[in-house]
């Protein structure tokens, strides 16, 4: 399962760096993890300051 974030994002970018699979992006109002590049790892739910990213149910 991918991880996803939520509309909590703060947009701050700290999770940009920790993925591992660049599977991460901009997008227009939020951060976007692609579910396909996703090796759900958690690395970027471990920094995301406030926890806007979980693991998608």
């Amino acid at each position: 399962m991918a991880h996803v974030i939520s509309d909590e994002c703060i947009v701050c970018g700290a999770c940009l760096p920790e993925c591992p699979v660049e599977a991460i992006t901009e997008g227009e109002e939020k951060y976007v993890i692609d579910a396909d590049l996703c090796t759900d790892c958690g690395a970027c739910a471990e920094v995301c300051p406030v926890g806007a990213i979980e693991a998608e149910e």
